[in-house]
Parts: structure tokens; sequence; C-alpha cells
């Protein structure tokens, strides 16, 4: 059997030992969350023989916004706002794909200058989101630098977004046809500035961050998931990555002018916590480098958007299409019946897809390992709960 079907029967065992066990109240139960604020209005149950985890048992319903129903009540366009709220940090990538799906359905496409904005938007973004998950895990490891160095940092690529979108955090900026805006003068020049600063920063979070012996000892050989059960779980982003499958949405299936961006898919194959806790390190490296190519591509004039009615009317049919968030690939479902508003909308984000590996991987671990473990899964509880 696999190292997967074997944790499975594992987990089974465990069952009937909690069940044996309980009795005799040998077993502690621990609830994290959804009061801890690393959890993010998530909470999992755990039971504890000693200091070993023996059952883990998610309950993810805390933030749960009806996102997908809400959707069925409005038309293409004022679906935008709401759908930024389940991921925040990365709502430029969750509305990416939603307006690929919606320019699927009706059969348009976007003009060339506002392909690059929206890949420039996504790539800073997916820093944002990186930068705000980074700082969040050295709170959960007790490295507190690690928290106000990408915080800080944070705010930098907020400006940039601030002054191509607008806002500041949600940017209702990637629309049904391209985007919203074109970007502002001297916009080059000042990203080109801040990334210049960002990669200096980078090379200071892995020496005090990456290669700290203590980060590294609690995360190196911890919470190994197999190629062979990442596969089998589903999981996405980097997660997957970190088991050895360099597997990218912007490379398998290139959306907007990315079959025309040189980068790199980041993976390892160590498969353990440090190699899920490194691969989104690599990304926002990987992301910069994106940037700038985007920028010295980018045509220096023409239209950003396809201009559309507010109330258009997509043809009665279906629509699937996807892209690589910050957590992975994230992919909408539209069902049109032939009105102004989607008939049904079905949404697919990577916390979903990668919390089901929580489990597997804490089962049998020490509760001191589960902050390393938990948070290397690069979840986004309110995503999850959309």
């Amino acid at each position: 059997m696999s190292s997967l079907d074997e944790k499975i029967e594992e987990a089974k065992k465990l069952s009937m030992h909690i069940v044996k066990e309980s009795e005799d109240d040998k077993l502690m139960t621990l609830s994290v969350g959804p009061q801890h604020p690393g959890t993010g209005h998530f909470r999992f149950i755990i039971k504890l023989d000693g200091d070993y985890i023996v059952n883990v048992n998610l309950d993810l319903g805390y933030v749960h916004r009806g996102e997908e129903k809400m959707c069925e009540y409005r038309n293409y366009f004022t679906n935008i706002p709401h759908l930024e709220r389940p991921v925040i940090h990365d709502s430029a990538n969750i509305t990416y794909s939603y307006s690929l799906a919606v320019e699927d359905l009706i059969g348009i496409t976007v003009p060339r200058r506002g392909q690059f904005l929206r890949a420039l938007t996504s790539e800073l973004d997916r820093i944002n989101y990186t930068l705000y998950w980074l700082a969040i895990y050295g709170i959960f490891l007790g490295h507190s630098t690690m928290f106000m160095w990408p915080a800080a940092d944070r705010e930098l690529v907020l400006d940039l977004l601030e002054r191509l979108t607008g806002h500041r955090i949600t940017h209702a900026f990637n629309i049904p046809g391209g985007v919203r805006n074109d970007m502002p003068n001297n916009f080059k020049e000042k990203c080109l500035s801040q990334i210049n600063y960002l990669e200096k920063r980078l090379k200071e979070y892995e020496h005090i961050f990456y290669n700290n012996p203590l980060f590294r000892q609690r995360t190196e050989g911890v919470g190994i998931l197999s190629k062979e059960d990442a596969i089998k779980l589903g999981v996405t982003g980097s997660v997957l990555r970190a088991s050895g499958v360099p597997y990218d949405i912007r490379k398998v299936e290139p959306y907007d002018i990315y079959n025309e961006i040189d980068f790199n898919v980041q993976y390892m194959k160590t498969c353990d916590s440090f190699a899920r806790a490194y691969i989104p390190f690599l990304d926002v490296r990987e992301s910069c480098h994106i940037i700038r190519e985007l920028l010295d591509k980018m045509p220096e004039s023409g239209d950003v958007r396809e201009k559309l009615l507010s109330n258009i009317k997509g043809p009665p049919g279906e629509s699937f299409k996807r892209v690589e968030s910050g957590r992975g690939a994230l992919s909408y479902h539209l069902v049109s019946d032939g009105t102004s508003r989607p008939y049904r909308v079905k949404i697919s984000t990577g916390s979903f897809r990668n919390i089901i590996a929580l489990p597997f991987l804490l089962v049998g671990s020490k509760l001191g390992d589960m902050p390393a473990i938990y948070w290397s899964l690069n979840y986004w509880p309110i995503e999850a709960d959309r």
C-alpha cells in the first residue's frame, strides 16, 4: 500500500483506539481556534495521547458568505466587488478567473494592453498575499522580526496597487472585458523602484528566517507529503510543487499573455514543511522577474478593456476557467441561461483543496510540530469557507 493508504488505515485504528481509551479519559481533546488569531476563524479539534496527535477533526464553517448563491442575484459586472471578499489579500486573482470565464461565455477578447495590466496586478497581489502569509508564519513560530519585516514591506506593494487600481486592499480592477482603468503616469518607474528594494529584502529574509537553524530544525523532515500522496489527495499550488510536481496553471494552461512570459516553475523534492514554506518565497522572487518582463514588453498605448454594456447577456451554455493564485489553482464554473445574471456559479479554491492534507500530516506528529505543518499548507480559511 502507498503511505496514504497506510495513513488511512492508521487513522481508522486510531479512531477505534480513541473510542476505547476515552472511557479511561487517557486522551486530551484540544480545540485549536476559532479564537486563535492564526486560524482565521477556522477550528480543528485535536485528540492527544501525551504529546502525540492521534486524531484531527476539521470544522471549517465559521465565515460562510454564500458567495456562489449571491452571484445568482447580481449581473456579471456587479458580482465583481463581493467576489473579492473571500480572499482579500489576493483579490486580483479571484476576479481574474471569473472575468476569464465570463469572457469565454460571451465570446470576447481582451485588448493586449489590458492583458498585460491584468497579469501585472495578478503578480503584485501574489507578492502581497505571500508577504502576509509569511508574516503570520513568523508569528506561528515565535519569530517576531519575521512578522514585522514582511508586514511592513507589504505596505510598499499595497502602495503600488492603490496607485494602479485606486483601491488599497480589494481593487475591483479585473472586470469582464479587461481592466477598469489604465495605469497612471510614472507608474513603471515607481514599480521598478519598489521591486528593486523588495529583491534586496528577500535576501535578508532568507538569511534571518529560512537559514535560521531553529526554523530549519522545526520544518526540515517534518510533515512529509510524498509526491504520490500529494497527487492522490489533489492538493495544488505550492503544496503540490513542494512535493516534486512542477505544476503551474500559468504554464500548463497559459491565459492572456502568460505564454509570452519567460519564467520558471519553482518546485522542490524534499516534500516537508520547509519545502512548503520555501516555495512561496521563491514564487515572490519569480514574480519580481515576471513584473519586470511585463513592464518591458507592455505596449506603450492602446485600449485596456472591451467596452461592454453593464447588463450583458451570455448565451445559454457553460464556461470553466482557472488561474494560478497565491494558493494554487483557482477556478470558476459558470452556467448561463441567457439572462444578464449567471444561472449558477461554482468556485474552487486552492485552500479548500489543500486543507484535506492537514489530518494526514498531523496524525502521528507531535503537538509542537502542529504550527509548522499547518501554516506550511498555505491555507487561507476564509477562502475555503466561501
